[in-house]
């Protein structure tokens, strides 16, 4: 791989760094030198202009498909579920999937569930109300983030709300497949895909016994259509569902949570205006502070792009949180809900690959945003705070959190 600009212009990024920060100015500054930085893991570009380029380019396929090879793991139950699910699949497999699945993830389907979404956020709202009234601390995963999204994970798929506490556990356990110490965790991994397996299967055989209106007897019944999900791809899709509806949406919850204790007038602005703010201000919390810090490319074939040499089989990682904040794209990056006519952001991904589930998680989301800025002032966190790496999907582990309970909430 050869470069047309000399190499100091092109920074070093160790990614595999238990102390690696998306936010760092160490990755500012190497967006400031080039559009691309030098990585473990071939090249990480930075800047919003050749990310969106790249997300659609030919030349590039999803490139998470090796990453447990890329760790030293090349068997067992995860590895097997993980080549063969729609994250990393291509072509006319992808397209077949896809198009199937796409249904049962449409703005529609989103809009329906949004009542019941509110009920939950609500419920845990009050609850969180009870544990100030009493003096009790607040901890936004455990009392709000990871309850909300998986219950809400539950009304979508039609599944009693009692499930959620096994769904979080064993979709917590899987999301460690997504760290850089994949290997260190593998053997809990694999558990934890079988017993989501054999949650599905149950689930399966009552949706074919007792079909509903949910979308997993949707999804069996497109397994039981002429052009149709096989047994294995109706499972793989469904287990996808548990792990990523889960652990995405709680991450990004919390995600959220900490970009607007940073930025308390926005939140204010978002309480006086919920209505009409509601949906910008998730907008931007997304775009700055996204969970899915960085989207991974492989190239299919050698290329040119910018100047730049790529070999055939070059990991890209396309690094969504610098291109979020990028100055030239963004000239005020800081977050402003008030904002007008802001570039797409790229969170979700972009191209064939682009999230199946945005629709769904902008929903849940956006109902629970303008519900907590309704009912909740002056929130910090006065320490004691954990966060999963950069790598992977970021977010809290645990959050501490001090707030008030707005007048007249």
């Amino acid at each position: 791989m050869t470069n047309s600009v000399e190499l100091a212009d092109v920074a070093y990024l160790d990614i595999a760094s238990p102390d690696f920060a998306m936010s760092s100015e160490a990755v500012r500054d190497a967006r400031e030198r080039n559009w691309y930085a030098k990585t473990n893991y071939g090249i990480g570009v930075l800047r919003y202009r050749e990310v969106t380029e790249l997300l659609k380019h030919p030349s590039l396929n999803q490139g998470s498909a090796k990453w447990p090879d890329h760790h030293g793991v090349h068997s067992g139950v995860f590895y097997e579920w993980w080549a063969k699910n729609l994250l990393v699949l291509e072509g006319e497999e992808h397209h077949r999937i896809r198009r199937l699945l796409n249904p049962a993830f449409s703005p529609t389907a989103a809009r329906r569930l949004e009542p019941e979404f509110a009920v939950i956020a609500n419920e845990l709202i009050d609850n969180i109300k009870a544990k100030i009234a009493r003096g009790e601390a607040v901890e936004f995963v455990a009392d709000f983030s990871e309850p909300f999204a998986t219950r809400a994970l539950c009304t979508m798929m039609g599944l009693s709300h009692e499930h959620w506490p096994f769904i979080a556990d064993r979709a917590n356990t899987v999301g460690y497949a997504l760290s850089v110490e994949i290997k260190e965790d593998i053997e809990k991994i694999d558990v934890a895909v079988q017993e989501l397996y054999d949650f599905v299967d149950q689930l399966i055989q009552d949706r074919r016994a007792n079909p509903g209106q949910d979308v997993v007897s949707r999804l069996v019944q497109f397994s039981e259509a002429d052009d149709k999900l096989t047994d294995s791809e109706l499972r793989n899709a469904l287990v996808l569902m548990l792990f990523g509806g889960m652990d995405t949406t709680r991450n990004q919850i919390g995600l959220v949570l900490q970009t607007f204790m940073r930025n308390p007038e926005q939140w204010e602005l978002l309480a006086q205006n919920p209505e009409e703010l509601g949906k910008p201000a998730l907008e931007e919390a997304l775009r700055v502070n996204p969970t899915t810090r960085w989207v991974t490319r492989e190239a299919n074939e050698d290329f040119e792009f910018e100047g730049l040499e790529i070999n055939q089989g070059t990991t890209v990682h396309l690094f969504t949180m610098a291109s979020g904040t990028d100055p030239e794209a963004y000239p005020d990056p800081e977050i402003d809900i008030q904002a007008k006519d802001r570039k797409l952001h790229h969170t979700f991904g972009g191209g064939v690959h682009h999230c199946l589930g945005h629709y769904i998680a902008r929903s849940d989301m956006g109902v629970a945003l303008p519900l907590l800025a309704q009912n909740f002032t002056d929130i910090s966190c006065p320490g004691g705070d954990e966060w999963l790496p950069d790598s992977g999907n970021h977010g809290p582990v645990r959050l501490p959190i001090t707030l008030s309970v707005r007048k007249g909430a």
